[in-house]
Parts: structure tokens; sequence; C-alpha cells
């Protein structure tokens, strides 16, 4: 493992068991590697494996195979009592705010929970000093420190959870979906703080969402799953500059464009028809079944994530 490296993961697969003997293929063989003090987006549909890849990767869920190394430390089959010293360098912002936090606890225990479990403070008194700050640091205020989730805004509600996830200083932060239920001007809000953030202390980000315009600004590399798998893999500019998989240009094709002038202009590229079951997926590459320049080949053989030059790796019998 390269030594700038924070995580790297390598042929992580996660299967969940369904009905009837059946797997659903949530996420298939994959491999990234994201080094320290950057931002890795991961983009693709809803139900594609964003959420299940990250929740593998912290060990909330158990990987069916691969490794997962953090920091050059491998924790794939760490149990939950070897992985607790390290749940200080990995922390996790979770897409719904509300449901994240515990509607019984004050915002000011919420945020002093990992310190005390992590035994920086002994008592909640003296977490006070670390939380109010923090408070402040996320675009609240002292005053706040007494109400409860449900006094909140969304957006209040997750600065709330950037603020639990950023007080024990992390060195590796997995944000899934963190802005896709928010106001747009909160969303450019919360990416900025984030940002900020990543600056003055190097922390890395794998930061999950569909919005692809988003992904744009805050992420150095990107990501694009589709059915459990990546298929594309390069620089944040060179994604936008030369998507090269047929699905990759499709999502492109989908974000909309405030100019209508320019919009009637660009190319349209939809992706036709929805995302196939994940407990039967299809044979060979699994976007065969959606992509219009798809091959015989394409449904008989499943093409292998390869770089085609300067680190853009993309896994597609188009560009063999």
């Amino acid at each position: 493992m390269s030594s700038t490296a924070m995580l790297e993961v390598k042929n992580l697969t996660k299967h969940f068991k369904a009905g009837r003997g059946q797997l659903v293929h949530a996420v298939d063989n994959v491999s990234f590697t994201l080094e320290k003090g950057k931002t890795l987006g991961l983009v693709g549909e809803s139900g594609c494996g964003k959420s299940s890849c990250a929740r593998t990767i912290i060990r909330i869920y158990d990987p069916t195979d691969g490794q997962i190394l953090l920091d050059g430390q491998d924790i794939t089959h760490m149990r939950q009592r070897e992985l607790k010293p390290l749940r200080k360098k990995m922390q996790m912002i979770f897409q719904d705010p509300y449901a994240s936090l515990n509607a019984r606890m004050t915002v000011r225990d919420i945020i002093a929970e990992p310190l005390l479990a992590h035994g920086i403070v002994k008592k909640k008194d003296q977490a006070n000093d670390i939380v109010y700050p923090m408070l402040e640091r996320v675009g609240l205020t002292k005053e706040h420190a007494n109400r409860y989730a449900h006094e909140f805004s969304g957006g209040q509600r997750q600065r709330v959870g950037i603020a639990r996830a950023l007080v024990l200083q992390p060195e590796l932060v997995i944000c899934d979906e963190p802005i896709s239920a928010l106001d747009v001007s909160i969303q450019a809000q919360v990416i900025n703080l984030l940002k900020d953030f990543q600056e003055e202390k190097g922390v890395s980000y794998l930061f999950i969402a569909h919005d692809l315009s988003m992904v744009r600004y805050v992420s150095d590399d990107v990501g694009v799953m589709y059915l459990g798998q990546l298929v594309e893999v390069c620089e944040s500019a060179e994604i936008y500059r030369n998507p090269l998989h047929p699905y990759t240009v499709g999502l492109l094709g989908s974000i909309p464009l405030a100019n209508p002038r320019l919009a009637r202009e660009k190319e349209k590229s939809s992706i036709e028809g929805d995302i196939p079951s994940p407990i039967d997926p299809p044979s060979g590459c699994r976007f065969h079944t959606r992509c219009p320049f798809a091959k015989p080949i394409c449904s008989e053989q499943a093409p292998v994530l390869k770089d085609v030059g300067g680190g853009h790796r993309v896994a597609c019998h188009l560009h063999g």
C-alpha cells in the first residue's frame, strides 16, 4: 500500500441474503485507492451500491470478500472491539440527519457522546470546551446545545451530524449523500464547511452522491458505480472532459443546464430503461441491457476495469 493512501479497497464484495436462497449482489469486486487529504467522489443511480459499499468499508456491514486497508492497517475481518480504537480515525456522515440523531438526546450530548466513548473526556461537563467551539465551527451556536433534533431544520440537523463526525478529528470521513435532502443554498454552505475542514486538518473524504455537478466541485477523483461494480475511475476534471463508459456519458447527459439555449444545444444521452435487479444481475457487462452501443461480447464476457492511459480506468469492451 502506498504511504500516501488513507484508504485502499481491494476486490470488495458484499452480498446480502434474500428469500429462497437468493443473494443480493450489492457490491461486487470493487477496488480503489483514496489518498490522504483528498476526496474521492462515488456516483451512480439510486440502488447501484454506493451506500452499501460505504457501510461495508466502515464496517457497519461485514464484507463478503475482499480487503479493506485503513492507513495501511487491514480492518477487513476485525471484530468490533478491535475496531473501536480505529473509530476515531474513520467517521461517517449519514444521508438522513434526522434518522441518524438520537431524538432523546440534546445536541450537546449527541456531539459529546463520541468524546466520552473514546475517553477523550471523562465527564459530560468536560466536553463543553470541545462541543461549543465545534458547534460554532459548523455554523451553530452555544445556545443550540440544549435543544433536541426535532427542533432544528434539515440543514441544521445535518450540521449537527457533521459536528458529531468531525469532533474526533478523524482522518477519513465517509459522506453518504450528506446534502441530497437539503435546499440548494444549504448544500453550498455544507460543502464549503467540509472543504474548509479538509484544508485545515487534511482529512480524506469518500463522498457519495448522485449529483454529478456537486461531485465535480468537491472531488479530486471520481468513481462511477453501476449495479454494484465500478465502471469508470479517473480524475474529476477528466471524467467531465472525456467520459468513456456509456453509463457515465448518460449520467452527464442528465445534468440539467440553467441556460435554455445551451440545454437545447446539449446532446441528450439519456439512459433508457430501469436498473436491473441486483438479485439477478445481467451476464457479461451489467450495463449491456441499457447500452445503445452493446455488442454480442457485452452480454457474454464481463469487461475488466483497466487503465486506458493517464490513470483513467474504464470497464467497457468499447475501449478494449
